[in-house]
């Protein structure tokens, strides 16, 4: 029997970017972006394209690869044209290929917050969706308040969907704006749009103030959607949205969806989730949640006793789904077992082969959980576990080795009597038979570190010259101010090509030279001839 595509769509970047706390910039956005293309998505949605500048920097241009690049915005206002609203107009000349609106599709929203009539709503859904066509658009209608209108004015409801597909409407999503929805309203009411309007046309958008975002998202699929709405790690305004980590191996490892659905997403990425909500996490500069279905580190973890001993038998008596089919791993707290599918999996997807009997296996294995223990992370990290990995492995050359480095800051008054602040670098290196030292001032202790450590590298030099850092984070591991401090770098050269390293220490400037000390290493590796 023939399965039925079901479609995945993303906003991590527009409605994840109204979680509290969470601010992208430019180069957030396209990390992320990136990241998200790894896991075989259908439609990604950047953001606001007119709502602020780093949106409108965003779309000025292609950024994706595979999925569909999607903007978002409102349908026009009441009381303008089509041509005369900004917020359309910048939607229809963004570099987006498809183009999600938003209208209101509760009558009691329609007169109370936009304050006209639900006849002047719909004319301004068809016209937007119209005018999206014809600037050659896919067009997604997002239905705000879909289900909360539906119970107040069930036709008014089902006649703004089948107004967005008239006009021409690729989607029409059904939004639980509030998160009140349970599974068993959305079955009812879905199944009712259904008999109407085909499925294979409709989205569901969840929101999880109940905690059942991702519930009603598979109830909505049961009842006839064909469109997934979700964001990374289930990030969101309020309580968040439904969580893409949790529906895409549901829906792909579950024989009562897997059987029925396909997602257009491999096994190869289905087994990079985990890697992926991680790196998230990283770039977010916060710990991942241990316990995420699928991708937490205690998803699969069991402590010492009789679970541990069920396990050792049979590993599904605590385990529904083998725990590689997403990348993650499998822990027994006493033996810490497993792991090294997984590390070669890594090593593979980095050009790197070793055979799975190769003790140097063992010993890098060894060594990740040693480091990973004292705080890094090489989830989020890529290049620092090339590093780590080729080292052990011995195909490492050396290019430089690092004498010594010393940073100071100075707080004084200049000449005119203010109060400044100064930061010089000096960093002394040996290339080869050469030994150089370099000094730099600096934006702070880390970019004077930075500027030194590249301003000569010997016959080295040349190689880095495009190597830009793009982002720096800090995140304290432990509370205090002697804490351990992980530094996450983010750097980037002139093919285009992004990379993370890691640094940990007690001593932030440290972890910062290391992890900048990696990014130089990792460029020369990869100018290697």
């Amino acid at each position: 029997m023939s399965r039925e595509r079901l479609f995945l769509f993303d906003t991590t970047l527009r409605d994840g970017a109204q979680t509290a706390g969470i601010e992208f910039s430019l180069e957030d956005k396209i990390s992320v972006a990136a990241l998200l293309e790894q896991l075989g998505l259908d439609y990604i949605e950047g953001g606001y394209p007119g709502a602020n500048v780093v949106d409108d920097a965003f779309f000025a241009e292609p950024r994706l690869k595979h999925a569909t690049f999607t903007a978002f915005g409102m349908t026009k206002r009441a009381g303008r044209s089509v041509s005369n609203d900004p917020g359309v107009q910048a939607i229809l000349h963004s570099a987006a290929s498809a183009a999600c609106f938003v209208g209101k599709a509760w009558d009691h929203q329609i007169r109370t917050a936009l304050e006209i009539t639900l006849e002047q709503n719909l004319n301004n859904l068809v016209e937007t969706v119209e005018a999206g066509v014809a600037a050659g658009k896919e067009v997604l209608i997002d239905c705000e308040h879909f289900f909360d209108g539906y119970k107040s004015d069930p036709a008014y409801a089902l006649q703004f969907v089948e107004a967005a597909l008239k006009a021409g409407a690729r989607w029409v999503v059904l939004c639980d704006t509030n998160g009140g929805t349970l599974p068993d309203e959305v079955t009812d009411i879905v199944r009712a749009v259904c008999r109407t309007v085909p499925g294979d046309h409709l989205g569901i958008h969840a929101h999880d103030d109940t905690g059942q975002a991702v519930a009603n998202s598979l109830a909505a699929v049961n009842a006839g959607v064909r469109q997934i709405q979700g964001t990374l790690n289930g990030i969101g305004e309020r309580c968040g949205n439904a969580n893409l980590t949790t529906l895409i191996p549901t829906l792909m490892v579950k024989p009562s969806f897997a059987e029925r659905f396909d997602l257009g997403v491999s096994p190869e990425q289905l087994a990079r989730l985990t890697s992926v909500s991680r790196a998230f996490d990283e770039l977010l500069n916060r710990a991942p949640a241990r316990q995420s279905p699928y991708v937490g580190t205690a998803a699969f973890a069991t402590k010492a006793g009789i679970h541990a001993s069920a396990l050792a038998k049979d590993v599904s008596s605590y385990e529904h789904i083998a725990p590689e089919l997403v990348g993650n791993e499998r822990s027994i707290m006493v033996s810490q077992q497993a792991g090294k599918s997984n590390l070669l999996a890594a090593l593979k997807r980095h050009g790197i082969t070793v055979n799975k009997d190769d003790p140097r296996l063992e010993k890098l294995l060894r060594a990740v959980k040693e480091r990973e223990a004292r705080g890094y992370s090489y989830d989020g990290a890529d290049a620092s576990f090339v590093l780590l990995a080729r080292h052990l492995l011995g195909t490492v050359p050396e290019f430089f080795t690092v004498e010594s480095y010393r940073a100071s800051v100075e707080r004084r008054h200049n000449a005119r009597g203010e109060e400044i602040t100064v930061t010089e670098a000096v960093v002394k290196i040996q290339v080869g038979t050469e030994r150089l030292m370099s000094v730099a001032e600096g934006n702070g202790p880390i970019n004077a570190l930075d500027l030194a450590l590249r301003k000569d590298l010997g016959v080295f030099s040349h190689r880095i010259a495009d190597l830009e850092l793009v982002d720096f984070k800090v995140r304290i591991l432990d509370g205090g101010t002697g804490a351990v401090t992980r530094v996450l770098v983010e750097s980037r050269d002139g093919s285009g090509e992004r990379w993370y390293t890691i640094g940990v220490s007690p001593n932030i400037i440290d972890a910062s030279f290391e992890a900048l000390y990696e990014s130089i290493t990792y460029k020369l590796l990869k100018t290697e001839t």
